[in-house]
């Protein structure tokens, strides 16, 4: 019987880990891939407490270490289903059954690939899933957006203080974004900063070591045609990862609700991370609600 089974080792699961771990608590994580989730993804972070500039296996690797010298249970197993509904909460993998007091659940979000060629190619090559995070790495130089709802829109305006130019890629003509967002753009795109590609979609991209340039293709026109760009960043929606649950309330985008205790509408049953209904899906917030989803569970158990 563990006091926590911590399922997925993000940032999120890794400071939960670290926090219980140090209130001396039995926690076991379980992931099914590789340490650091999405953070592996980041060649460069520059926007981490106490890093002026580091890489993001740098990063989850140094995270990582911390939870294994603190003595934490990791197994590396595929959660298949959970039974959350009882006082012990049963946690099934691909490889054996636990059991556990609480849970935590800190598996991510999944940004949704383009699936076209090359894309695994150039990722950290010019392909970036994350403008606050890579941004800062195409200064002054042309770069692409697609997508066209609230991230898109918000990576544009975002990229608009950096890089020269900012071609926003839409399959649609009109965005889903909100309306006072999509105004924000727009002007942007009168000053000549931002150039509107609507209704088109990215088939091809090209390059050598690195991208050097998008083919897009106009779905009223049937014309296709090269851009030049440094960057192209993917906005087209995340997927969380919450398909091996159920009993926990989602928000209308899948997401986990949580309170700002981290707590589920199950007793017992925490979230945080990407895979929650935060405001902002960075590292430094993913680590803060594992933080206070720790605190929750400390106190959860004290009562219960």
């Amino acid at each position: 019987m563990y006091d926590c089974i911590i399922i997925g080792c993000g940032p999120s699961g890794m400071t939960c880990a670290i926090y219980l771990k140090r209130a001396g608590k039995k926690v076991l994580v379980l992931e099914k891939s590789m340490p650091g989730g999405q953070v592996v993804l980041t060649k460069s972070i520059e926007n981490y407490p106490a890093f002026k500039n580091v890489d993001g296996v740098t990063l989850a690797t140094s995270m990582f270490e911390q939870i294994k010298e603190l003595g934490t249970e990791i197994k590396f197993e595929e959660v298949i289903t959970c039974d959350l509904s009882g006082n012990e909460k049963i946690v099934k993998t691909n490889k054996g059954e636990y059991t556990a007091k609480t849970v935590y659940v800190s598996t991510g979000a999944y940004v949704k690939p383009l699936q076209v060629e090359n894309e695994k190619k150039f990722i950290n090559k010019g392909i970036s899933y994350c403008a606050t995070c890579d941004g800062a790495l195409f200064k002054g130089k042309d770069v692409a957006i697609v997508g066209g709802g609230n991230v898109s829109i918000e990576d544009c305006i975002y990229l608009s203080n950096i890089a020269k130019t900012v071609y926003l890629i839409h399959r649609r003509e009109v965005f889903t974004a909100d309306e006072i967002s999509v105004q924000k753009v727009r002007d942007l795109e009168k000053a000549g900063i931002v150039k509107f590609i609507l209704n088109s979609e990215v088939v091809g991209l090209c390059g050598e070591e690195k991208l050097e340039s998008i083919v897009v293709h106009n779905k009223i026109t049937d014309a296709t045609s090269a851009i030049d760009v440094s960057a192209l960043f993917i906005a087209i929606g995340r997927k969380p990862d919450t398909g091996f649950m159920s009993g926990i309330e989602l928000d209308g985008k899948g997401y986990i609700k949580v309170n700002d205790q981290k707590q589920t509408n199950i007793n017992g049953v925490f979230a945080g991370g990407d895979v929650s209904n935060g405001l902002l899906k960075q590292i430094v917030t993913a680590c803060s609600d594992g933080a206070i989803g720790a605190s929750s569970i400390v106190k959860y158990l004290a009562q219960n």
